[in-house]
């Protein structure tokens, strides 16, 4: 075994505390929550990540308000379903483990739910991402949401500290409350939290800085930001260096690195085009939302998946940048994780081939094989709407009866 393969099974201190290996398991929409608490099939998602390897395992999108949300029954963190994050993170734990709960606030990125009054983003104007669930606008932020913002990022991760999680995941990509000022597509401030990179990043490194104050000495605080936006007049790499020294100076422990926005650019953040076959199997009663989807794919560039996607906009980011880097972007084989650790990153970070396969991790350790069997197909996305939760469609259906029931019921 190579130094570099090795480095990869190697413990690593991250903040405050150790993984026992250099693999993250990507923040990505379970769908397994209920009313906005995880349930019994989130927990054991998670567990079989911890149980399969992986050091660090992410719950996706955990929204720091009601307001946040995007989804209806989207985790919303609150002290009323801090046992059942306790449930998970036990779980977790017992397999040996760490996890991290991904905080966000969607801003003006609300697709599913309608919210009264405007949506809050960076700026004000029409809100596309909006139109069909009825928030037709948008409002720009002030000093007091700012403020509120903030404090509800550092309580939601108070209670997930409560709750034993050992991370969280502030998301600053994708198009989301915080990438919507990161991004010039997005943000058109005229004060100082608009204009240039450092000054569009200064809001979001606020909201870092307040969670790393509340919950720094215990947990690790990651962020999670876009490489690029991959579309024209979006952030480009060389923004994606100046966030990053922005949010090193605010105390990041370590930056994530993807790339590209829901609405503008899906097919860059996942290096392949959208499964609609499936995505019209799933979402054959949903009528609304399949032609909200569909719309959103028309005009987009066909994209033939190809490892190691965001390679080379990570590789300048790496260069700049001295603070903790997690790879992420088409990692599918031993050998992309050894390059990975050549280039210098310190983690690396999957989702699609943990779903595929969750046992992935040890089996790479062990020789069991050296590439995953993920085909890159995209058919799990879809199941972010499915009664069962996100899946492989290349494996037996999910449990739906455990998507019914909350975490806490778990006998551990």
């Amino acid at each position: 075994m190579s130094d570099h393969r090795q480095q990869a099974f190697t413990p690593y201190q991250l903040g405050p505390i150790t993984l026992r290996n250099r693999f993250i398991r990507a923040g990505a929409n379970e769908a397994m929550s209920l009313d906005g608490v995880p349930t019994r099939a989130l927990l054991k998602h998670h567990r079989d990540m911890a149980r399969g390897g992986v050091a660090l395992t992410t719950v996706a999108y955990g929204a720091v308000s009601k307001r946040g949300r995007t989804l209806p029954n989207q985790i919303w963190i609150r002290p009323e379903i801090i046992p059942d994050l306790k449930a998970m993170a036990d779980a977790v734990h017992a397999e040996g483990g760490k996890i991290a709960m991904q905080l966000t606030h969607g801003g003006s990125f609300v697709t599913s739910i309608k919210v009264k009054g405007r949506t809050i983003s960076a700026s004000s104007g029409l809100n596309k991402a909006g139109l069909l669930c009825g928030n037709l606008l948008q409002r720009a932020m002030k000093e007091s949401d700012m403020e509120q913002v903030a404090d509800e990022f550092a309580r939601a991760a108070e209670l997930c500290r409560e709750a034993g999680f050992d991370a969280v995941e502030l998301h600053m990509g994708h198009g989301y409350l915080l990438n919507q000022f990161i991004s010039p597509l997005s943000n058109r401030r005229k004060d100082q939290y608009g204009g240039g990179a450092e000054n569009r990043a200064r809001f979001p490194a606020r909201v870092l800085q307040a969670v790393k104050d509340a919950v720094g000495a215990d947990m690790a605080v990651l962020a999670k930001i876009n490489v690029a936006d991959g579309v024209r007049r979006g952030a480009t790499v060389e923004d994606a260096i100046v966030t990053g020294r922005v949010l090193q100076e605010a105390g990041a422990d370590m930056l994530v690195l993807s790339g590209g926005r829901n609405i503008e650019s899906g097919w860059f953040m996942f290096g392949s085009n959208m499964n609609l076959d499936e995505m019209s199997k799933v979402l054959k009663d949903q009528k609304l939302t399949l032609a909200m989807i569909k719309l959103s794919q028309k005009g987009v560039p066909k994209v033939k998946f190809r490892p190691m996607y965001f390679l080379d906009y990570s590789r300048r980011i790496r260069a700049e940048l001295d603070m903790p880097l997690a790879y992420l972007g088409g990692a599918r084989s031993m050998d992309d994780v050894e390059q990975a650790m050549a280039e210098g990153f310190e983690a690396v970070t999957m989702a699609r081939p943990l779903i595929h396969d969750p046992e992935l991790v040890r089996k790479f350790q062990q020789g069991l094989i050296s590439t995953s069997g993920c085909t890159n197909c995209n058919g799990c996305v879809p199941y972010i709407y499915h009664p069962g939760g996100t899946r492989c469609i290349e494996n037996p259906p999910n449990d739906v009866a455990l998507n019914q029931q909350l975490a806490r019921m778990e006998v551990i």
